[in-house]
């Protein structure tokens, strides 16, 4: 059950918190600041871009994007080498995310679904991806660090070309 009664801004809240992390990870990925984005995650994170919108077992099931740390690191690597094709001419994107809802807190974990505006613009075109995000906080000694990830498209069920970016 979501607490309507917390304040958005109120970042000292978990539903607070997380915004601020959710809105860091958007600035940190338009950027392109990749190695910075890696050092969010904790080491049994996952990243999901799903195919089927609904789907909550990705293990065993067909996703765009189903990485952990080392699939993680390694598409870093890629987008950060300039040896591959989609990441020589990358896009440049700015994002928006909104409409927070906490979904559960339990222990150091706090759970929140979003929405997200993604404009992105490569030779001459601007391309925009919408979705909604499930971001699953785990807050440490350390700092906040990303359990999983998933952004599930709006168009989910099309073809997605090479994107050279991160959603």
């Amino acid at each position: 059950m979501t607490d309507l009664s917390i304040p958005p801004a109120d970042l000292a809240t978990p539903l607070g918190r997380a915004i601020a992390f959710a809105w860091h990870e958007a600035e940190l990925l338009d950027r392109k600041d990749y190695a910075a984005w890696g050092a969010l995650w904790s080491a049994d994170g996952h990243y999901v871009v799903p195919i089927e919108r609904d789907s909550e077992d990705f293990a065993s099931q067909l996703n765009y994007v189903y990485d952990d740390a080392r699939m993680r690191q390694l598409r870093i690597e890629r987008l950060t080498s300039g040896h591959s094709m989609s990441a020589a001419d990358s896009a440049v994107t700015v994002r928006t995310v909104s409409r927070f809802t906490l979904v559960r807190t339990e222990g150091d974990e706090v759970e929140v679904r979003s929405a997200q505006i993604l404009a992105a613009y490569k030779r001459g075109a601007t391309t925009l991806f919408a979705g909604d995000l499930t971001h699953r906080i785990r807050f440490t000694a350390d700092g906040p660090r990303l359990a999983q990830k998933v952004v599930r498209l709006v168009n989910s069920q099309d073809a997605l070309n090479a994107l050279g970016f991160l959603l």
